[in-house]
């Protein structure tokens, strides 16, 4: 029987720079055949869009670029979507079946990247490939924590996450953590590389105090690395050889001594689609007078320009917004305006009425 194929996850929380990592990976694979599957937070699809076109990835459907790879050895990549709330919970309905479709063509692949969603819990995920349909073919290669610095130096994951720490360490007994806080520590506990993500974007103190609020949380000895946009070559991201599924045990998270866990129902996310153009700044303002108004931890999608024959990517986390052009618009596709909201309790009406008056 052939080698298990690996397997690395990559997690981190909303924003990190998850899907930036794995486009700049995809574009600098070394030859590797890699699959994708990526878990969206929302409907939209937009961190799957992203990825298709990072420009490695060609016109053909992706189960054809599977298929013609194992005819011509070329690279290809192979995306798929889970749609249907974050992975620790769906992947008994929608993760199970795509893995065996992927595992049908393991001679066809080098490796696979599973993108969780920013709320997702990484290690539930990890224990699905004990799953005897999946154990037999596929072993997690290893765990790919990224972690905003900027959000984490700012304090964005806690009012005063200095203070909850205190509290913690002076009465064991009280919970003062957030489901975010708790959500990021998880995906810390699980990880075998950390990536500390933006640290163009903070001063060496800041990143400095980063790295003592990661090196705090996690129980065992994991290599910490700084990352501009993602830029990491794949030989660093891939090969751990960590067989993660066979050692959660070291790896402590919140949920272990729960029979289930539940996610906090007001986190949730929604969408508009306007078929409409806008002025970039004038939206920048608007989205960032929502954010003030509203808990939203998360903006991303994708922008029509007056007189622009590209496609603007717009990406928002708490404050900070980025825009950048990825592509032209394609003669067949409409020059629509595509937004996700994520956050807590998210008042999509406001958000809608917002945007149709710009």
């Amino acid at each position: 029987m052939a080698a298990k194929i690996p397997v690395t996850i990559i997690t981190g929380f909303l924003g990190s720079g998850k899907t930036t990592l794995i486009r700049h990976l995809l574009q600098h694979n070394q030859g590797r055949r890699i699959a994708v599957l990526v878990n969206e937070f929302g409907e939209l699809g937009i961190d799957g869009e992203l990825l298709r076109d990072c420009q490695v990835c060609d016109e053909e459907t992706e189960q054809e670029a599977i298929a013609s790879s194992a005819a011509n050895a070329a690279p290809a990549t192979n995306i798929v979507e889970l749609t249907n709330g974050c992975l620790c919970c769906t992947v008994q309905e929608e993760f199970l079946p795509t893995m065996q479709e992927l595992l049908k063509r393991r001679d066809s692949l080098d490796h696979i990247l599973i993108e969780t969603s920013g709320l997702a819990l990484p290690k539930p995920l990890v224990q699905a490939f004990r799953w005897p349909e999946i154990r037999n073919a596929a072993t997690v290669d290893g765990v790919v924590t990224v972690v905003d610095c900027e959000a984490v130096s700012t304090g964005a994951l806690a009012h005063d996450p200095a203070a909850v720490a205190a509290q913690r360490q002076a009465d064991p007994s009280l919970d003062h953590e957030t489901p975010l806080e708790e959500l990021f520590e998880d995906q810390l506990a699980c990880a075998d590389l950390v990536v500390l993500n933006k640290t163009d974007l903070v001063s060496a103190d800041s990143v400095h105090q980063v790295i003592g609020r990661v090196q705090a949380e996690l129980s065992r000895a994991v290599k910490l690395v700084q990352s501009d946009r993602g830029q990491l070559a794949a030989d660093l991201l891939l090969g751990f050889n960590a067989a993660v599924e066979d050692n959660l045990e070291s790896r402590p998270s919140h949920h272990d001594h729960e029979a289930e866990h539940d996610h906090d129902d007001e986190i949730d996310s929604t969408h508009v689609i306007l078929n409409r153009d806008f002025d970039p700044e004038a939206l920048r303002r608007s989205l960032e007078a929502l954010v003030q108004e509203q808990e939203i931890y998360r903006i991303k999608g994708f922008v029509a320009v007056p007189q622009k024959t590209m496609r603007m990517v717009m990406q928002g986390v708490g404050s900070r917004f980025e825009q950048f052009y990825d592509r032209p618009w394609r003669p067949d596709e409409s020059r629509q305006t595509r937004l996700v909201f994520i956050g807590r309790a998210v008042d999509a009406e406001a958000i809608a009425q917002r945007l149709s008056s710009l």
